[in-house]
């Protein structure tokens, strides 16, 4: 089968505009995923929706008590929402651990 220089661009064209679009839509699944569901250990834990500005030491840091290191409290909220570094975003519910 011989295509014409118009039969190639057409097909280049069609395979670049089918892959863009495979990657657009990647993208948007990816970043309207939600976090994983709460695992038994999370089921009726305290949590928090996060507002602008907040970061994981703020949030940590008014959980903590008199002389209480607030990196404490911020690896087990990590650790509570399974998060591989400190970055949270807006309206992100965030499990907290239970006040003693």
């Amino acid at each position: 089968m011989r295509l014409t220089r118009r039969g190639r661009a057409v097909l280049v064209m069609g395979v670049a505009l089918l892959s863009l679009a495979g990657f657009w839509l990647g993208t948007r699944a990816a970043s309207m995923a939600e976090a994983e569901p709460a695992t038994p250990a999370q089921v009726g834990a305290p949590w928090i929706e996060v507002q602008r500005g907040d970061t994981i030491w703020t949030i940590a840091d008014a959980m903590a008590g008199e002389g209480e290191d607030p990196m404490a409290i911020v690896a087990e909220i990590r650790r509570l929402n399974g998060l591989p570094d400190s970055l949270i975003r807006t309206g992100t519910k965030l499990y907290v651990p239970a006040s003693p």
